[in-house]
């Protein structure tokens, strides 16, 4: 269920008029509590506020068909993190069509801001959020989440996908500067190996 998207009007001139609908507001919502009509709040955890479908909450690591990790490890949600949460290790796969796969992928959810740059800049689409909000460890350790959690998270149903490729068109900008960086900074240029031709079907 999406939440309710409230237009602003930034237009209004200061004065009387807007602070008389503020007040109104106040007043519209006081008497449908008062009366039973809405409920002031939410019994938590039992009961939860729905959240948009854009909304970024704890990531996923998306799989391919076979189970293992549409990512590639190229290293740009790493790059444009401005966090710096996220650690990638990488290995060489078989098939001549997939250059590298992450061996080793965590992201610190206690340094993580989510901003959503990571899912923009990857290239498979392989790193999404989730509408999870529920951050609770008893360590510091227990919120590092390696590749095995991000994939099981795939399977939480309970909350659903949440800030994904298809829902914005900003994804490009920022995956191109997160190309530019690799390049200018670490002479980095993502792609097929030199010599390396990609399988025909």
């Amino acid at each position: 269920m999406a939440a309710k998207v409230v237009t602003v009007n930034r237009d209004t001139r200061p004065g009387i008029y807007p602070i008389a609908i503020g007040m109104g507001i106040t007043l519209k919502n006081l008497v449908k509590t008062l009366f039973g009509r809405s409920a002031a709040t939410v019994q938590f955890p039992e009961q939860k506020r729905p959240t948009s479908g854009r909304y970024r909450g704890i990531h996923i690591l998306t799989q391919r068909e076979d189970g293992t990790p549409k990512c590639v490890a190229c290293y740009m949600c790493a790059t444009v993190c401005p966090a710096e949460c996220i650690y990638i290790e990488s290995g060489e796969r078989p098939e001549a069509t997939i250059e590298k796969y992450p061996t080793r992928f965590e992201i610190d959810l206690l340094r993580c801001v989510y901003c959503g740059f990571c899912v923009d800049a990857c290239p498979e689409e392989a790193i999404i959020m989730s509408r999870e909000n529920d951050l609770v460890g008893t360590s510091r350790a227990e919120l590092i989440i390696d590749r095995d959690r991000l994939m099981e998270r795939g399977k939480v149903t309970e909350y659903g996908p949440g800030y994904r490729p298809p829902d914005h068109d900003v994804r490009r900008p920022v995956r191109i500067a997160a190309l530019e960086r690799l390049r200018t900074e670490h002479g980095i240029v993502p792609g097929m190996p030199a010599g390396v031709q990609p399988a025909r079907r």
